[in-house]
C-alpha cells in the first residue's frame, strides 16, 4: 500500500498471490514502418485504423471475463501501412515548411479525475497521488528504474475534478465513455488526457493508440487506485500508468506475435509466447535467444516487477511520435 519502492525493490521483488491480465483489443494499431518485421499488403496501404484502439489492463482474475482479443495478420498489415502512411507525409510536410523531426518531448499532461461523490470511495484522491503518478512516469520514462532512457518527460498542466455518478465507474467502449471524453478531451494530439476513476469489469486501466486523425476518445484511463499509494494491491506503485501510456505512444505488448519473428515489432525484445503473471523467474516460453522480458512495463508482471524500456522500444515511441502526435 505504499509508495514506489526504490530501483533495488522494483528490481528483485516478485512476491503477490494474484494475477494480471493485460488485454488487447482488435483495434490496435501498428508499429515502426521501414525496419518492421511486418509486411504491408499494396491494397492495404492507406488503411486507416479504427476510430477506437484500445487496450484492457484488468485485475486478478478478470481475465476469465476477458479474453484476449490478439491481432490478425491483416490487421497488423493495416496498422503497419499506416504507420508508414503517416510517416511519408510527415516527411513530406518537413521537406517543405513543416518542423523538424523530434528527438526530444515534453508531454503536456492533463489529468481528469471523475468521482461519484467528494469521498475516497467515490473517486476523490488527494493530488499528491497524481504528483507521484507523474513522478513515476518521468522516471520510468527517463531510464531512471533500470531501462532504456526515452525521449520522453511529462508535465502536469491541469487536474480537472468531475463529479458525475453517470460516468462512475468508467466502462470500456460504453456511450458514457465517449460522452465523457467528448465533454472533457483538452489540447491536440500532443497533449495526453489521463481519466482516473472506478473502473467497470476489474479493469485496472486502457488506453488509445495513436493515428492520424485526432479525435476526442484519444488518450489514457487509468483505475484511481492503482496510483502510487492506492488500494490495488500489487498494482499500486503507478506502472498501470507507465503501461498505458506505452501503449499511447504506439508500443504492442512484449507478447504481441508470440514467437513469430515479428513478435512486437522490436527486435531487442526477446520473443514471449504469452503473457507473463506475477513476477516468474528464468522464465522461457520461445526457443528465440533470450528469457521473456518479464521486466519490461509492457508485460503484463506485477509492478514490482516490472522497470525497463529497451532501447528499440524508446526508438519505436519517437518513430511513432513524429509521424503521428508532433505538432
Amino acid at each position: 500500500m505504499g509508495l514506489r519502492p526504490n530501483l533495488l525493490t522494483r528490481r528483485t521483488a516478485g512476491v503477490a498471490s494474484t494475477t494480471l491480465a493485460l488485454l488487447l483489443s482488435t483495434a490496435a494499431v501498428g508499429v515502426v514502418p521501414a525496419a518492421s518485421a511486418f509486411s504491408a499488403a499494396p491494397t492495404e496501404a492507406c488503411a486507416e485504423p479504427a476510430d477506437v484502439h484500445s487496450d484492457a489492463r484488468v485485475k486478478a482474475g478478470a481475465h476469465a471475463k476477458h479474453e484476449p482479443n490478439e491481432l490478425t495478420a491483416k490487421e497488423t498489415r493495416e496498422r503497419e501501412a499506416d504507420l508508414a502512411a503517416a510517416l511519408r507525409e510527415r516527411a513530406n510536410f518537413r521537406a517543405g515548411a513543416g518542423a523538424a523531426a523530434l528527438a526530444a518531448v515534453t508531454i503536456p499532461v492533463v489529468v481528469h479525475v471523475i468521482q461519484e461523490d467528494g469521498t475516497r470511495a467515490g473517486g476523490n484522491i488527494p493530488d499528491s497521488m497524481i504528483n507521484s503518478q507523474i513522478s513515476v512516469l518521468n522516471e520510468a520514462y527517463s531510464g531512471g528504474t533500470g531501462g532504456a532512457a526515452t525521449a520522453f518527460s511529462f508535465q502536469l498542466q491541469k487536474i480537472n475534478r468531475v463529479t458525475n455518478p453517470a460516468w462512475f465507474p468508467i466502462v470500456q467502449g460504453s456511450s458514457a465513455e465517449r460522452s465523457m471524453k467528448t465533454s472533457l478531451r483538452e489540447g491536440g494530439k500532443n497533449t495526453l488526457n489521463i481519466y482516473l476513476g472506478e473502473l467497470s469489469d476489474d479493469l485496472l486501466g486502457w488506453a488509445t493508440f495513436p493515428k492520424r486523425r485526432l479525435d476526442s476518445m484519444d488518450g489514457v484511463v487509468v483505475l484511481t487506485e492503482s496510483l502510487p499509494g492506492g488500494t490495488a494491491t500489487n498494482y499500486n506503485q503507478g506502472d498501470t500508468g507507465t503501461h498505458e501510456v506505452g501503449h499511447w505512444l504506439n508500443l504492442y505488448h512484449t507478447f504481441q506475435g508470440g514467437c513469430r519473428a515479428s513478435g512486437d515489432g522490436v527486435s531487442d525484445t526477446p520473443a514471449e509466447a504469452e503473457p507473463a503473471y506475477q513476477c516468474p523467474t528464468g522464465r522461457d516460453t520461445c526457443t528465440a535467444t533470450g528469457l521473456d522480458p518479464i521486466t519490461n512495463f509492457m508485460d503484463y508482471t506485477y509492478d514490482t516487477c516490472m522497470y525497463q524500456f529497451t532501447a528499440g522500444q524508446a526508438e519505436r515511441m519517437l518513430t511513432a511520435w513524429n509521424a503521428y502526435r508532433a505538432a
